[in-house]
């Protein structure tokens, strides 16, 4: 996995994983890497500054906040993503309607009115997502594969 700072078209800033970075150049070359505040496909990476761990066998220095700093900045480890991917998921599955490699016509068929809006997740090709993108459809992609799947 790794995580991009991202900028759109807009100006927006934001953050999102993938699973490599070859991952992200496909979904952004079929416009499904999309801006997490306005929904613009025109993304890209920002100027990020890298994250370099210690060697194992490194001594491990603490930085102390001075005093007058009542603000501490941790970064977040592996196990605290996958917990909050977890937690997501759930939120996801508890509250949305799984429609399978059905996403595509019915977020279409909610988009113009042919049925009732609800939240739903499920699968679709990237020509299909990126036809939805193109017509204005709003949809996003999941940082996790759904878990349900259809007979």
């Amino acid at each position: 996995m790794i995580q991009y700072a991202l900028k759109c078209s807009e100006g927006h800033s934001f953050d999102s994983w993938f699973q490599s970075a070859s991952a992200f150049d496909k979904l952004a070359v079929a416009g499904m890497v999309t801006c997490a505040i306005c929904g613009s496909a025109k993304v890209e990476k920002a100027i990020m500054t890298p994250r370099v761990r210690p060697a194992r066998n490194a001594k491990v220095q603490t930085q102390v906040a001075p005093p007058e700093s009542k603000e501490i900045s941790v970064e977040p480890t592996a196990a605290d993503v996958e917990k909050v991917l977890t937690e997501l998921r759930r939120k996801v599955e508890e509250n949305s309607d799984y429609v399978g490699k059905n996403f595509a016509k019915e977020a279409r068929k909610m988009h113009l009115g042919e049925s009732p809006d609800r939240p739903i997740y499920g699968e679709a090709k990237p020509e299909e997502a990126k036809a939805l993108i193109e017509d204005g459809v709003p949809v996003a992609p999941l940082p996790f594969v759904p878990s349900r799947k259809t007979n």
